[in-house]
């Protein structure tokens, strides 16, 4: 996603009176402003670090879900809503089906040596971003058996 666009979505959740939303849009954008910073890039920041801070910020909204009280409910509604709205800008993860199609076209050798940590490496540089690591794991650990 480009930053320009998130950027937008913020001013028109601003102009809709929307509240919340405006909330999480804007701990996105000063994720990927704070992201750029620290890598130097902060006039043009490219799609790939504003894809990194979303997916991070997905993983810990998820980690917030999953570590809430069930007697919190007032926060549990909180955290899905965000979640709801980071999910709206995080880019498109790979299925199993997809990422098990992947390996096996890029990565037949590596998958014939049975090393699960050998695989992983080389699999991981390429689909970091594109798949979840849970995904990918599960893949690796049915080619490998």
């Amino acid at each position: 996603m480009r930053f320009e666009d998130l950027q937008k979505a913020m001013i028109a959740a601003m102009k809709n009176h929307e509240a919340e939303r405006k909330d999480v849009i804007s701990l996105l954008v000063a994720n990927v402003k704070k992201a750029a910073i620290d890598a130097g890039t902060r006039d043009d920041i490219p799609e790939e670090m504003v894809d990194a801070a979303i997916l991070k910020e997905l993983k810990t909204t998820k980690e917030q879900i999953d570590t809430c009280p069930a007697s919190r409910e007032d926060l549990l509604t909180q955290y899905r809503f965000k979640l709801s709205v980071v999910e709206e800008f995080a880019p498109k993860m790979l299925s199993a089906e997809e990422v098990e199609a992947i390996l096996k076209e890029k990565f037949a050798e590596v998958i014939a040596t049975k090393n699960k940590g050998q695989i992983m490496k080389a699999v991981m540089q390429e689909l970091k971003g594109k798949a979840d690591g849970k995904v990918i794991n599960e893949v690796v650990t049915k080619l490998c058996s």
